[in-house]
């Protein structure tokens, strides 16, 4: 089946959800929310599941941490994967936990040696357990951190070639980070590997309450900016099609409105998808 649009699937929806028809129409949920027992939510889950392929983009692995994953948390994802059978895991470039405790966001690190080693092993072990490949997204970033060795394309070029996972490239990550520090979104997107990509996400960000539009937040609280939309049909352009997810955390819309938003991407794909055909055909 060639490459669909997705959405960020939340409890408000899930009647909408499980109910919907859309051509192609996939989910993606932060797993830590379901990988209980048992319970209301995981059998939500296994419902939205019989009906529409499922992706888990976790947030508690901290893989860039100075430790290995928890193995307990680790074990839950393997239990839930089981069940769930996902079309795609994947997981954020970052930090979030040091020493047993548990911070309550994805945090930076200088992109060096030592931490790319640190990295791929923490892939590594999480793709061991799960026994499949991951894919894993690349962060925003708010400001500049000393002490780089790498640059960012080059360290997740690095990272996926180690330990064989794939990038999850979110093009409002990119938006954002370009206008925070300074470079060019267009240039970076036109440069990544796209052999590496497995998925995409899209969604809107905010301005910053104090700085206003010199520092934009990775807030998942507005629609999509048509500047990320551009970005978005330049990468597809180039590299084809990918799964592609919508993101929508808060400030949330009706569930068709978020549909609307879907089937701009899945357009993109149908679109990419029947010339990259047309072009097979001719060959």
């Amino acid at each position: 089946m060639a490459p669909s649009a997705g959405l960020g699937l939340k409890p408000e929806h899930f009647d909408a959800a499980l109910g919907c028809a859309a051509d192609g129409l996939w989910f993606e949920v932060h797993p830590e929310n379901y990988m209980a027992a048992g319970g209301p939510r995981p059998a939500w889950l296994r419902a939205i599941r019989s009906r529409h392929p499922v992706a888990l983009h976790g947030v508690g692995l901290s893989l860039a941490a100075d430790a290995d994953p928890d193995p307990a948390h680790l074990e839950r994802l393997a239990a839930l994967a089981r069940q769930i059978e996902p079309m795609l895991v994947s997981e954020h470039l970052a930090w979030s936990s040091w020493r047993g405790a548990y911070l309550p966001d994805l945090l930076p690190f200088p992109r060096t040696r030592a931490a790319l080693a640190r990295i791929v092993g923490n892939v590594g072990r999480v793709q061991d357990r799960l026994g499949r490949r991951i894919a894993i997204e690349n962060p925003s970033h708010y400001l500049r951190i000393d002490g780089h060795e790498f640059d960012e394309i080059a360290f997740l070029a690095e990272l996926a070639r180690r330990s064989g996972c794939g990038v999850l490239l979110d093009v409002n990550n990119v938006f954002v980070s370009a206008n925070n520090l300074g470079f060019d979104a267009t240039e970076w997107i036109d440069a990544f590997p796209g052999a590496l990509v497995e998925e995409i996400h899209l969604a809107g960000h905010s301005r910053d309450p104090v700085h206003g539009a010199a520092l934009l937040i990775d807030s998942h609280d507005a629609a999509i900016d048509e500047a990320v939309w551009t970005l978005y049909r330049r990468l597809v352009a180039r590299i084809g099609p990918r799964p592609t997810l919508i993101e929508r955390d808060d400030n949330l819309p009706a569930f068709d409105a978020l549909l609307d938003e879907r089937g701009q991407a899945h357009a993109i794909l149908a679109s990419a998808s029947r010339r990259d055909a047309e072009l097979t055909e001719a060959a």
